[in-house]
């Protein structure tokens, strides 16, 4: 977190000169995070989680796919961005999200892209890996809860959309 914004043991915050746009930024990411990655917060509503994946992914400028790794009852066991790509592609190896669930005892997972783009309309690439990873992770009894893609402010649902 910036220097120049400290947060204090009673939750509130105090900034300290001039900030920039990015450690605003920065600063509200770290809030966002500690507030949804405290234990007993649950992912429920799939608009708290495209609110949460939009902070995460939405103003990234290459393509990053991460994981969300649910206990059983759907609170956030870890976050992690495991593929970094290009401007309009990652390479994603669903071994590597095997191993991880398996690595964090995972029940469930919600994946997720970014578009740097602005457009969350997702390809036919984006639809193959998750029809990969859904056979992949159901192997090994982890269910795949959503795919969301993030363009910008903008974000794709495929539970939302019948998809999954």
């Amino acid at each position: 977190m910036a220097k120049s914004i400290v947060r204090h043991t009673d939750g509130t915050y105090q900034v300290k000169g001039k900030v920039s746009g990015k450690e605003l930024v920065e600063a509200a990411l770290h809030e966002i995070t500690r507030v949804f990655e405290n234990k007993g917060n649950k992912f429920e509503r799939p608009e708290e989680v495209k609110r949460y994946l939009s902070v995460q992914l939405g103003l990234e400028q290459r393509e990053v796919f991460s994981v969300m790794f649910l206990d059983s009852q759907h609170q956030l066991i870890h976050y992690e961005r495991l593929f970094l790509g290009t401007i309009n592609q990652s390479e994603v190896h669903p071994r590597e999200v095997v191993k991880r669930c398996l690595e964090l005892n995972s029940a469930a997972v919600i994946v997720a892209h970014n578009h740097p783009s602005g457009v969350s309309e997702p390809s036919q690439a984006d639809r193959l890996i998750t029809d990969k990873l859904v056979k992949a992770l159901k192997l090994i009894e982890v269910k795949v809860l959503d795919h969301i893609v993030v363009g910008g402010s903008d974000t794709y649902s495929f539970a939302e959309r019948g998809l999954l």
